[in-house]
């Protein structure tokens, strides 16, 4: 984890690089994609799903006022919304699809206005601060 300063430009930016982009996204589809079937199930986005910590309050302290099977039927949800055709299974526009509305998402609730946030290596806020960092220097 690293700690970045970014804003709604840095993000926006990203995923309007649309091969940087698909190439992060596609990046992240074959890792999750484990019998290499060029499609995801449910089992297989799970654990992704769940990192989002859709829940969390607190600085990594989640508070346990949700039943289990509400968790899932949250997660099934969040699933449902990658599966636009609802064929039970995500293919790779499908998810660079959603992938880019959660991106763009994110850079509308930042703004305009710079703030510090800690990232975790590999994820797409780190590829987007490490890809305006590249081009800043280039600049120079």
């Amino acid at each position: 984890m690293s700690v970045e300063i970014l804003d709604g430009s840095t993000v926006r930016s990203f995923v309007e690089d649309e091969p940087a982009f698909n190439s992060s996204v596609d990046g992240r589809f074959a890792a999750l994609d484990a019998d290499r079937d060029g499609l995801l199930t449910y089992e297989e986005m799970a654990g992704e799903l769940m990192s989002l910590r859709v829940l969390e309050k607190h600085f990594g302290v989640d508070e346990a006022a949700i039943q289990p099977d509400e968790l899932a039927g949250l997660y099934r949800g969040l699933f449902a919304r990658f599966d636009r055709d609802g064929s039970g299974k995500v293919d790779r526009q499908e998810f660079r699809a959603e992938m880019r509305e959660v991106m763009l998402a994110v850079a509308n609730g930042l703004g305009f206005l710079p703030v510090q946030m800690v990232v975790e290596e590999g994820s797409f806020l780190k590829i987007a601060v490490d890809r305006e960092m590249g081009q800043l220097g280039k600049a120079a």
